[in-house]
């Protein structure tokens, strides 16, 4: 009797031990488990130490696959366009001199409104039918006494043929214009280039230690042995790596600036193609010059423009150096009255930039406000408390290219940026990159449009009435260092915002066609420019 009573003693203590366990354990990894499902942190850099510079995983909280498969689907539709033509000799690229075009069903004069097409056959150097496409061109028509100009269609039929379509929109003398800016086989090797490395600017780091400067490299990638600062965002996994200075923590970083680097991808043979007497060289050097009649036709008239709408090409003409728009009419409107009560981020670049320069400049009663930074990519605040207006510019992060000396202490990506704003009806956000991107690889490009259209998805969703509205790149220095800055580059990258961000209820101000209609080939264009982009933003939020 005492044995099985001595048993069931035991085989109590053996289940209430079991069950012990069993509760340890449980609680043990709900903890391990609430460590992986905790939300991502919002502070917008982490810092970490890494021996090396790996392959940075995806935020565990979004699906990489499907992060991966959005770039790789960009990627791709972007690569059907552009030519595979590598440079075996020179005098079987693309030459202007002896490529020829001819307008299609001539005219002594035309009437406004009217499609003049041109037939362009491609040659090379030697005279020879070109059989393939893929040459940047740029179309464009002028009339320089009455300040006005558009931008031309070119449709590639991919076998050495072009059609050119000016939209005829003023009467008067008008001069045609089919720039060669880049043969295929320039533009092939640019893509290739592009492609290929992070090295062609150097970013130089300063940390602070103590009262003295450590000075360190830096760059989107490192192939280094040493140990890394590793400077990630949180949420959207984009980094930034500098080599760490002994004895100096990463988060000691202050400030940056960047230089050329003292490399190229490009072959000496592939460099000849972006000798100045190469690049932007005209193809209709002859029967340029029409003349355009009213017709007595009658205009037809446009809504407002507003958010959302479809962009055309051309999107519109200059006249008298004003921007008119192709699907929608624009009214006069005054700035202060116009911006009275609203919170305005203009995030970004320098072209950006360029816009708090010009409130600064045309509203009187602003005032700015001390942020306590300095140089000239500082955080820029500008208020007026009788309009209740607020307006301020704020840097995009990293890469950004500057040989003045910058401060990185508050450096904040855009998609971080709209995250923390709340919106609302009187909360507007005008973002412009795509400059300080053109030397690296179109993927770095690719990833950042994508982070900060899911912003701005998630913004809409919690403020359906925030208006955004996407500034796209000026064309820039035609001549400038065709391998980091070539507008070929630039046109890729305005080609992948516009496709990016079609799906969302944003405005569009296409400043590509702008620039293109004036002619500015500057990347920093003159005031009466960068005074019309404002007018077409105006006229979406009033």
């Amino acid at each position: 009797m005492k044995a099985v009573t001595s048993h069931k003693s035991l085989l109590l203590l053996l289940l209430a031990l079991t069950f012990w366990i069993v509760f340890a354990v449980f609680q043990n990894s709900t903890k391990i488990w609430a460590v992986f499902t905790l939300p991502v942190s919002l502070n917008h850099w982490k810092y970490d130490m890494k021996p090396s510079c790996p392959e940075i995983p995806l935020n565990p909280s979004a699906s990489p696959t499907k992060t991966e498969l959005r770039v790789r689907k960009v990627l791709e539709k972007l690569e059907q366009q552009i030519p595979r033509r590598p440079v075996t000799r020179f005098s079987t690229t693309t030459s202007a001199a002896h490529s020829t075009a001819t307008v299609l069903n001539p005219r002594r004069t035309y009437c406004v409104g009217d499609q003049l097409d041109v037939l362009l056959e491609a040659r090379d150097h030697l005279g020879r039918r070109k059989k393939y496409g893929g040459d940047f061109l740029r179309a464009r028509m002028s009339s320089p006494a009455l300040k006005a100009g558009a931008s031309g269609k070119v449709t590639d039929f991919n076998n050495g043929t072009y059609l050119v379509s000016f939209t005829l929109f003023w009467e008067g003398r008008v001069f045609l214009s089919v720039l060669l800016i880049h043969p295929s086989e320039g533009v092939s090797a640019l893509w290739r280039a592009r492609n290929k490395a992070y090295d062609r600017v150097i970013f130089t780091g300063h940390f602070v230690n103590s009262t003295s400067q450590v000075y360190t490299d830096c760059a989107l990638a490192l192939n280094s042995s040493v140990e890394l600062c590793q400077y990630v965002d949180a949420q959207d996994q984009e980094a930034f790596y500098c080599v760490k200075p002994p004895h100096v923590p990463c988060a000691a970083l202050t400030h940056m600036h960047s230089k050329n680097n003292n490399v190229s991808y490009l072959s000496k043979q592939e460099r000849h193609l972006f000798e100045r007497s190469n690049v932007g060289v005209e193809i209709m050097a002859k029967s340029n010059v029409i003349s355009v009649s009213k017709c007595n036709k009658k205009a037809i008239p446009k809504e407002k423009c507003k958010l959302g709408m479809v962009s055309t090409i051309p999107s519109g003409h200059v006249w008298k150096n004003i921007w008119n728009p192709v699907s929608c009419s624009l009214a006069p409107v005054k700035t202060k009255d116009c911006l009275r009560g609203k919170l305005i981020y203009l995030l970004g670049d320098s072209t950006i930039r360029q816009w708090i320069e010009y409130f600064k400049t045309t509203i009187s009663t602003l005032r700015p406000v001390d942020l306590q930074e300095t140089g000239k990519l500082q955080h820029q605040l500008f208020v007026d408390l009788d309009g209740e207006l607020n307006i301020q510019w704020q840097k995009h992060s990293y890469p950004l290219i500057g040989s003045l000396v910058y401060s990185v202490k508050e450096i904040e990506s855009i998609a971080r940026i709209i995250d923390r704003t709340g919106g609302g009806e009187n909360t507007i956000i005008v973002i412009s990159v795509g400059q300080h991107f053109r030397p690296f690889p179109i993927n770095v490009f690719i990833q950042r449009a994508l982070n900060i259209h899911k912003a701005v998805q998630r913004l809409l969703m919690r403020s359906p009435d925030t208006v955004v509205i996407i500034k796209t790149e000026n064309i820039r220095e035609m001549y400038n260092d065709a391998e980091r800055f070539s507008d070929f580059l630039g046109y890729t990258q305005y080609l992948v915002l516009k496709d990016i961000f079609q799906d969302l209820n944003v405005g569009i101000i296409d400043a590509w066609d702008i620039t293109i209609a004036y002619g500015t080939n500057d990347v920093h264009p003159p005031q009466h420019v960068v005074e019309n982009q404002i007018n077409v933003f105006l006229n979406y939020i009033c």
